[in-house]
């Protein structure tokens, strides 16, 4: 039996849209690779558009970036989200999307950090961030702020959690924050690799040069978590 009604999130009834989105019309109107294409056949088995954030709906003003806020509802036949099909969507559709996946009665949520890019209606998705498989009564998200960049901003963090938390006294915009973890993760996959090679060198020359190496990159890695 299939639930029409969805109060996952509590969001006010001014805000429900609860149409369900037949899988062919929804990527005959994606640009969609065959691979990707049988994925979403194969992975997903129904999407619903829950509901519908936005100046309209709730008692908020508009943003400057941000005008609605769609919510997904997609529910999966596999515990694996795909995430290039949640990019294609997004990069598609010109409004921000807050996902609720569901799977076997659990739930997870996912955000994308979202951005226009320049001349036209596209966007790109910097990264995802998501909760884990929760019970419904374990998923709990808020809408805090007075504008809907604001709602969309704390969205973000409250599903990064830990990896977009702002040290008190320190003012960073969101995107601010989305670039530094991006930063941050990709100078700790070059110390992992680092580390790798210094274990497998034999020379103890070329040793000591990584070694002073790994030393500047931790110390870039310790400057940037504040």
């Amino acid at each position: 039996e299939v639930k029409e009604e969805f109060i996952l999130l509590g969001l006010p009834k001014s805000t429900e849209f609860n149409k369900r989105l037949p899988k062919q019309k929804f990527y005959e109107n994606l640009t969609i690779t065959p691979a990707l294409k049988k994925r979403v056949i194969d992975d997903i088995r129904i999407i619903y558009w829950r509901n519908k954030i936005a100046a309209s709906t709730m008692n908020l003003a508009a943003g400057q970036m941000v005008t609605e806020i769609e919510v997904f509802e997609i529910r999966w036949n596999t515990q694996t989200v795909n995430e290039a099909i949640l990019r294609q969507i997004d990069r598609e559709i010109p409004y921000h999307i807050l996902f609720l996946m569901e799977y076997g009665g659990k739930y997870q949520a996912w955000i994308g950090y979202k951005e226009a890019t320049a001349g036209n209606n596209a966007f790109k998705v910097e990264r995802y961030y998501h909760t884990d498989w929760l019970a419904e009564d374990e998923l709990s998200l808020k809408v805090e702020g007075l504008n809907l960049d604001a709602v969309y901003e704390s969205f973000v963090r409250q599903l990064a959690g830990a990896v977009l938390e702002q040290t008190e006294g320190v003012q960073e915009t969101l995107q601010e924050a989305v670039q530094r973890s991006e930063q941050k993760a990709k100078l700790q996959k070059q110390i992992e690799a680092l580390q790798a090679k210094i274990r497998k060198e034999k020379q103890l020359n070329k040793q000591m040069e990584m070694n002073a190496e790994l030393k500047k990159l931790r110390n870039l890695l310790t400057k940037m978590v504040r």
